[in-house]
């Protein structure tokens, strides 16, 4: 059985940092779980590891694509597991680190990615939530399949657009059709999530959001848009870039699109960790300063020790 180390967490928690620890001590590889450090030029606004830390531990999945392709939580499944093989391969144990808990999910449990695409059928649902709304392509969701919509917002538009494409094209509700989905791996994931008190936490907000202006947050989105990048894409759609884009277009001022950065990141980190405690695998551990991270690490090293004979 192939073991792998997952750490977990909100934004701001400390994931890198305990990472390159465990990674170092056990002279392994990294395969970043972050659906926006796989983007080249987006470094400052996604607390990226350093040019030096990139250089000490290779890491997967950072600086992977270029900021208009393409990139999905199938594409993440598919190439995670065949690294986590070439890593194994070596007689290494992987560590893989992030907050896009979807990514996670996906390559612990996989996601069903069997059912062909209908895109007559994906622009009628498209132009319906134009005219009606988010929130009425989530009721239609709901009627037909309540098992998916209570693990999705209405805001989630993609994952709504999809379930009900699949239900269409099967006659059967995504979910039905996810619980019979397997994967034939033989892994063991061992789970560590880092767990703050929330007034700790937001004050790491705040000063990550303060540092990253302090080191050109500002310069960063404007040499990505003189690139020739859309502000549109979806790679910019993330909380840091979307509010300086907002700043840089003379929409708002700069301290507002600090406070906005602020604001918006604190509420995605709630968001993460309404999901994270969904998975009761995950074992918590708690922090109340950066420095205790060092210990963290000697603490999940020495448990994957006594569970597996391979380190």
């Amino acid at each position: 059985m192939e073991q792998v180390i997952v750490i977990t967490g909100p934004t701001c928690s400390g994931k890198t940092r305990l990472s390159l620890n465990i990674a170092g001590i056990l002279n392994t590889e990294i395969i970043s779980a972050d659906s926006r450090q796989v983007y080249k030029f987006l470094d400052i606004g996604t607390a990226k590891p350093s040019a030096a830390e990139l250089k000490q531990i290779k890491h997967h999945f950072v600086n992977y694509l270029y900021p208009d392709e393409n990139f999905n939580v199938s594409d993440f499944e598919n190439k995670a597991l065949e690294i986590i093989h070439e890593i194994h391969s070596a007689n290494k144990i992987p560590v893989v680190t992030g907050g896009s808990g979807l990514y996670i999910k996906a390559l612990i449990d996989g996601i069903f990615n069997s059912v062909d695409t209908d895109q007559e059928y994906r622009i009628e649902l498209l132009n319906k939530k134009k005219v009606l709304g988010n929130q009425y392509l989530y009721d239609e969701l709901k009627k037909i399949d309540p098992v998916s919509t209570s693990k999705m917002l209405s805001q989630n538009f993609k994952r709504v657009i999809r379930a009900l494409e699949v239900y269409h094209l099967t006659g059967r509700p995504i979910s039905e059709l996810q619980k019979e989905y397997t994967r034939n791996i033989n892994f063991k994931f061992y789970q560590y999530g880092l767990n703050w008190e929330r007034k700790i936490l937001y004050a790491n907000i705040e000063k990550r959001v303060d540092d990253m202006i302090k080191a050109g947050l500002v310069e960063e989105v404007k040499g990505i848009l003189e690139k020739g990048y859309d502000k549109n894409i979806n790679a910019l759609n993330t909380v840091g870039y979307k509010e300086i884009i907002s700043y840089v277009n003379g929409g708002i001022n700069l301290d507002r699109a600090i406070e906005l950065i602020k604001r918006n990141t604190r509420r995605f980190a709630k968001r993460q960790m309404t999901w994270f405690n969904k998975d009761k695998r995950i074992k918590w551990i708690s922090l109340h300063d950066i420095e205790e991270l060092h210990s963290a690490a000697d603490q999940i090293i020495n448990e994957i020790h006594k569970k597996i004979k391979t380190i």
